[in-house]
């Protein structure tokens, strides 16, 4: 981990464990209970089924983005294509079977309607979300049980397999990537891995997914666009790298922190392979990665996902540093009365007042008034924008504000307003001004 310029390591270490995994770690011994395949209502009784087992690096990502995948009714880790000893996790992790040829790979078995998808779309996608040519792994995931295999029971299967493998080398080729080191041989035996394996993704949360792929699809298209990442150069910039397939923990970065964002240090997506130009010190294998970067260089990476208050610790240390405003919004502390921030923005134009983290809007000038406290104060927040919290300390019943999107404190809330009206007393140090828009009705 590096450190953020004139940042304290207690200021990072606010993060906390951020839930990367082990492989090793907390293996449990409960045996694997078959997963209950539920076909959908409007599927032919008398549709049938088929399955295929693929074998693509860590079995964690794949299975979750092949039981995406429309018209698979199912995706369940295991082992295959080993043989001498017992097919379990603790095995095969071994050390003494890190290059054995007859370890057990780490597998999928892909049960899907052949009606509803074709088993050359699946392989399609199995070929594009790994790397096919790398011999024994996939990224940091090295050994034999990480190799690259596909698993027929038909030899119909293994013909669509084999006239794939012929399609595709020529694109990877041309991309400047080796043979094709993927095996097609008929499946023996399937085992299916322990349970806490399965679906593994959703049940860890707050992890991150590998991610493999080249690039290049069947169409002969590269999937990744160059991009222009001059912007990129200039200043403070957040840049989260995404999957090109389908990456639950990227979608959930999405949905709670992403989305939401609205601060002024720009947030911009890339893959893997666009940060051109970036200097970038983190392992780029994962999705999401999130780095913090100064003038092009990365000054803080993290693998996987963040929740809102580990991104926001972060963000805090990255974008105030050392400051008043870092104290105020991590450790509750108080800005001076008048301060220099305060008198800027005692009398700014009509507007809103936002956190300066998230860009979250927070308190609005028309709600403002002068207390004559030395302190911002506003008869009320802006809806649903603020949390309330109990505060005891120093000998005093208060009641405690923090901002809802990032939970950094902004003061506190008192019943001594105009008009029989509550007195929000607010650090300006934690708040940044908008103008409002001279179109604006609200």
């Amino acid at each position: 981990m590096k450190f953020i310029n004139s940042v304290s390591i207690a200021a990072l270490l606010l993060v906390g464990v951020f839930a990367l995994t082990s492989y090793q770690n907390n293996i449990q011994t409960s045996s694997y209970s078959a997963k209950k395949i539920v076909i959908d209502e409007d599927m032919a009784a008398t549709a049938q089924l088929d399955s295929i087992v693929l074998g693509e690096g860590c079995f964690w990502g794949a299975e979750k983005r092949l039981e995406a995948l429309p018209g698979v009714v199912d995706a369940v880790s295991g082992y295959a294509d080993g043989r001498g000893f017992e097919a379990s996790y603790k095995e095969i992790i071994k050390r003494k079977h890190k290059n054995n040829p007859n370890n057990y790979a780490e597998v999928v078995k892909v049960t899907f309607n052949p009606q509803q998808i074709e088993l050359a779309s699946i392989l399609k996608d199995y070929f594009e979300a790994h790397d096919p040519t790398q011999v024994n792994r996939q990224g940091n995931d090295v050994g034999t049980q990480y190799r690259s295999t596909i698993l027929t029971n038909s030899p119909e299967q293994t013909k669509i397999a084999n006239r794939l493998i012929e399609q595709y080398q020529p694109l990877l080729t041309n991309a400047g990537y080796g043979k094709i080191a993927t095996s097609v041989k008929p499946l023996d035996k399937f085992y299916p891995a322990e349970t806490y394996h399965q679906d593994y993704l959703q049940k860890n949360p707050n992890g991150y997914c590998p991610d493999h792929s080249t690039g290049v699809t069947f169409d002969g298209d590269e999937m990744i666009a160059k991009v222009d990442n001059s912007k990129l150069l200039v200043g403070k910039q957040i840049v989260v790298i995404d999957s090109q397939n389908y990456c639950p923990y990227c979608e959930k970065f999405k949905k709670d922190v992403a989305n939401n964002y609205q601060g002024t240090i720009p947030l911009t997506y890339r893959y893997a392979s666009q940060l051109d130009g970036l200097t970038i010190e983190t392992e780029t294998w994962a999705t999401p990665t999130i780095l913090f970067i100064d003038n092009g260089k990365e000054v803080f990476g993290h693998r996987g996902y963040l929740k809102p208050e580990e991104f926001y610790k972060v963000m805090g240390a990255f974008k105030l540093g050392e400051s008043e405003a870092y104290q105020v919004a991590f450790q509750k502390s108080t800005d001076s009365r008048f301060c220099k921030q305060y008198e800027i923005f005692k009398d700014t134009p009509d507007g809103v007042f936002i956190d300066k983290l998230s860009g979250a809007p927070l308190f609005d000038t028309r709600d403002r008034f002068n207390s004559g406290t030395g302190w911002l104060s506003f008869t009320k927040p802006v809806d649903n924008s603020i949390t309330e919290h109990a505060d005891n300390s120093y000998g005093m019943q208060r009641t405690e504000i923090r901002s809802k999107s990032t939970g950094i404190h902004l003061g506190h809330v008192f019943n001594d307003g105009p008009n029989g009206l509550p007195r929000y007393c607010i650090n300006a140090t934690v708040l940044e001004f908008k103008p409002r828009k001279l179109d604006s009705k609200s």
